[in-house]
């Protein structure tokens, strides 16, 4: 099938991307994506650009990027600020190995608690709920 992304109206423009048209006037809002011209007595028409502008802010994001840091890339798309893209990649890098590091620990946590919770016998209170409400108590102790 041939792509004719050319003329599209906002709803076609938002079935080929597979967003709803509400993220795409939002995508606008934030300055995302142009808002094209509307010319007098007819409806916006969006393009084969649009299409792939739309396709970089969306793959940006399956990466963790923020819509900031979107605009950033955006700023820099025309591939001759090669150093400055690594910076934010590197950057966002950092964040992701962070937030696996965090996920590891609260895996172990989960898993113990699990594991204490299986090796529960009788009608002792739940290791589990125990442990959260424990939590919670140092918390508040510490706060004050």
């Amino acid at each position: 099938m041939e792509n004719n992304f050319g003329n599209l109206t906002i709803g076609t423009f938002a079935r080929v991307v597979g967003v709803n048209v509400e993220t795409i006037r939002f995508y606008q809002r934030k300055g995302l994506l142009p808002e094209p011209n509307k010319p007098y007595g007819s409806i916006r028409r969006y393009g084969e650009a649009d299409v792939q502008r739309l396709q970089f802010v969306k793959s940006a994001q399956r990466l963790g990027f923020s819509l900031d840091e979107i605009t950033e890339l955006l700023r820099l798309e025309d591939g001759t600020h090669c150093e400055e893209a690594r910076k934010l990649a590197e950057h966002k890098l950092h964040d992701v190995r962070q937030k696996l590091a965090d996920l590891i620990c609260m895996e172990t946590a989960l898993a113990n608690l699990v594991s204490n919770c299986h090796a529960q016998v009788g009608k002792l209170s739940c290791p589990l709920i125990t442990s959260l409400q424990n939590a919670n108590e140092m918390r508040s102790i510490g706060a004050t």
